[in-house]
C-alpha cells in the first residue's frame, strides 16, 4: 500500500495544492462544526418548545419554501455558476474586470431576487398549498403556515447576496468570514426564541422572525472581508456584462443540476405532511446527516472549487483529476466512519439531544427511522458534491442536469412505492437511494470526460477506510446497547457514556489507519506537524 509520488512529495505542485485544499477544508469545517453546535442547540430549544406539533410542522415546512429557492438560486447554482467565471476573470483579467463582474452579478441578483420576495410573499397561500397538500384538512395550521412563509421570503434576499459573497471571497482563497457566517444565523434564532418569543401570542412568530435577522447578518459579517480583499460589491447596473450573462446561462440547468438533494427532500416534505409529524421528523434527521456532511463533505467540497476552477481554467485537466480523486478518497475516509457511528448511534443522540419538553419517546423512535433511512446515503450526499462541483469547474452544467432528472424520477417512484410501508422513514430512504443513483451516474460519466482516475489507489484507501470503521462498528453498538438509555434523566452520565463512546470509536478508527499506513492519515499528520511547527520557525 504504497504512496503515490503526489501524495508522499512534499515539494511537488500537486501536494501544495492539495494541502491548500485541505487547509481551507480545515477552517470552513471548524466554523461549520461550531454553526453545527449552535444548530443542535437550536434544534434542542425548538424542540422543547414545540415538540412535534402542528406549530412545529407549519415552521418547518414554511421554512422550507424559501430554503428550497436558498439551495436553488443562492448557495446552489449562483455558487457553482459564479465561482469558474469569477476565478477565469481572476486568472485571465485583471482586479478591475474582477470587481466589475462581482459588481454587476451583485446588482443584477439583488433586482431579482427582491423581485422574487415579493412574489412568493404574495403567492404564500398557492405555494403552501403545493408544497403540503395535506394541511388542507387543517385550516388553522396551514393559515400558520401561510403567515410564516410569508415572514421568512426575506431571508431568500439576505441569503442569496451571502452566498455570493461567500463565492467572491472562497474564490480569491479567503475562507474564515463565509464559514463562521452561519454561526450568526444560529444565534440569531436561539435568541429570538429565548427574548422575542414571550412577546408574541403565537411563539412560532419569533422564531420566523430569527430566520430573517440571522440571514441578514450572515450577509453583513462578510462585508470586512470583501473590503480588505478591494472587492466591496458596488452599483452597476449592466445585466447585460458578458461574465453575468454567462453566469446565467451556467446557472439555468444547475438549477436542477447541484439541487438535487434539495428537490428530492422537497418531494418527501410534500408527501410527509400526509403524516402526523412527518415533516418535523424528517427535518430533525436530516439535521442530524447535516452534521457530518456540513462539518466534512461540503467544506471539503467548497474547498475544492476553487481549485479545480483554477486548473480547468488553465486546462490542467490532469491536475484536476488527480485533485478530484483526492478529495474522493479523502471525503469516504471521514464521511464512511461518520456513516457508521451515526447509524448505530442513531437512538442514544436523538433521545439525548431532542426529547426534551414537548418532544415524547416516539418522537424519538421515529426520528430516530428517518436517521436510519438518511444515513444509508451519506457517503453519496458527500460525494455528488465533489463531483458536481468537477462538472461546474469545467463549466458543464448540463450534463449534471441529465443525470438529476434520473435521480429526481427514482426518488418519486421509490417514495410512492415505500411511504404506505414504512410511512416518513420510506420518503428518507427514497431520497437516500436516489442520492446514491446520482452519485455513481456522475462519477461514471465524469471518468469518461476526463479520462480514468487511479481507481486502484481509490479503492486501497476505501479498503482501509472499511477495515478501520470495525472498532467503531462494536464500539458503537456497545453503547447503543447499555440500559442507560432506558433510565430517566441521567442526563450527564448518559452524555458521558456517548463522549466516551466516541473517543474510543476515534482512536480505534485512527488507529488501525495508523497499522495500514494509510496514505490520507499520513498526508493530514504531516500536515498537523507542519502548522504545528510554524510558530517555532
Amino acid at each position: 500500500m504504497g504512496k503515490s509520488k503526489a501524495d508522499g512529495d512534499s515539494s511537488s505542485p500537486h501536494h501544495a495544492e492539495r494541502t491548500q485544499v485541505v487547509e481551507a477544508a480545515g477552517i470552513i469545517g471548524a466554523a461549520t462544526l461550531l454553526s453545527r453546535i449552535l444548530g443542535f442547540l437550536r434544534d434542542m430549544v425548538l424542540a422543547r418548545l414545540f415538540g412535534a406539533g402542528a406549530a412545529a410542522d407549519a415552521f418547518f415546512v414554511a421554512y422550507r419554501i424559501p430554503n428550497l429557492l436558498r439551495e436553488l438560486f443562492a448557495e446552489g447554482s449562483m455558487s457553482a455558476a459564479f465561482i469558474p467565471v469569477f476565478s477565469e476573470y481572476l486568472v485571465k483579467r485583471d482586479k478591475r474586470d474582477a470587481w466589475e463582474l462581482a459588481s454587476a452579478a451583485f446588482t443584477t441578483l439583488l433586482t431579482i431576487l427582491t423581485g422574487v420576495c415579493v412574489l412568493g410573499v404574495l403567492a404564500a397561500p398557492w405555494l403552501v398549498q403545493l408544497i403540503a397538500p395535506g394541511f388542507g384538512a387543517d385550516p388553522e395550521r396551514q393559515a400558520l403556515t401561510v403567515l410564516l412563509t410569508r415572514i421568512m421570503f426575506p431571508y431568500l434576499l439576505f441569503i442569496g447576496l451571502a452566498a455570493l459573497a461567500m463565492g467572491v471571497l472562497n474564490s480569491v482563497r479567503s475562507f474564515a468570514a463565509p464559514a463562521f457566517s452561519p454561526v450568526l444565523f444560529n444565534i440569531a434564532i436561539i435568541a429570538s426564541a429565548f427574548l422575542l418569543a414571550p412577546l408574541f401570542d403565537q411563539p412560532i412568530l419569533a422564531v420566523a422572525a430569527g430566520v430573517v435577522l440571522g440571514g441578514l447578518a450572515q450577509f453583513l459579517i462578510q462585508m470586512p472581508a470583501m473590503k480588505k480583499a478591494g472587492l466591496l460589491f458596488g452599483w452597476r447596473f449592466d445585466f447585460a456584462h458578458a461574465g453575468v450573462r454567462r453566469i446565467g446561462w451556467l446557472m439555468a440547468p444547475a438549477l436542477i443540476g447541484l439541487s438535487v438533494t434539495q428537490i428530492n427532500i422537497l418531494v418527501s416534505t410534500i408527501l410527509a405532511s400526509y403524516f402526523p409529524g412527518g415533516p418535523t421528523y424528517l427535518f430533525y434527521g436530516m439535521r442530524l446527516i447535516h452534521f457530518p456532511l456540513g462539518v466534512f463533505g461540503v467544506a471539503l467540497a467548497t474547498a475544492l472549487l476553487p481549485s479545480l476552477a483554477g486548473q480547468a481554467a488553465k486546462g490542467e485537466l490532469e491536475a484536476l483529476r488527480g485533485t478530484l480523486g483526492f478529495g474522493l478518497r479523502l471525503i469516504f475516509f471521514v464521511i464512511f466512519p461518520a456513516m457508521v457511528g451515526i447509524i448505530l448511534l442513531r437512538l442514544p443522540i436523538v433521545h439525548l439531544f431532542f426529547e426534551h419538553g414537548r418532544f415524547t419517546a416516539a418522537d424519538t423512535q421515529a426520528t430516530a427511522a428517518a436517521v436510519l433511512a438518511y444515513a444509508v446515503g451519506l457517503w453519496a450526499f458527500a460525494g455528488v458534491r465533489i463531483v458536481v462541483s468537477a462538472f461546474y469547474s469545467l463549466q458543464d452544467t448540463r450534463t449534471p442536469v441529465k443525470v438529476a432528472a434520473a435521480a429526481l424520477a427514482a426518488n418519486v417512484a421509490l417514495s410512492l412505492a415505500l411511504m404506505e410501508p414504512l410511512r416518513h422513514a420510506g420518503l428518507a430512504l427514497a431520497t437516500a437511494f436516489s442520492a446514491i443513483l446520482n452519485m455513481v451516474l456522475l462519477v461514471v460519466l465524469l471518468d469518461r470526460r476526463l479520462g480514468p482516475f487511479d481507481w486502484d489507489a481509490i479503492a486501497r484507501s476505501h479498503m482501509r477506510v472499511l477495515l478501520a470503521a470495525i472498532p467503531i462498528a462494536v464500539t458503537c453498538a456497545w453503547v447503543a446497547g447499555l440500559g442507560v438509555w432506558a433510565q430517566p434523566e441521567a442526563w450527564a452520565a448518559k452524555t458521558v457514556m456517548l463522549i466516551v463512546g466516541i473517543g474510543i470509536s476515534v482512536t480505534g478508527y485512527v488507529t488501525v489507519h495508523a497499522l495500514l499506513h494509510s496514505d490520507e492519515l499520513d498526508f493530514l499528520w504531516g500536515l498537523l506537524k507542519r502548522k504545528l511547527a510554524r510558530p517555532a520557525a
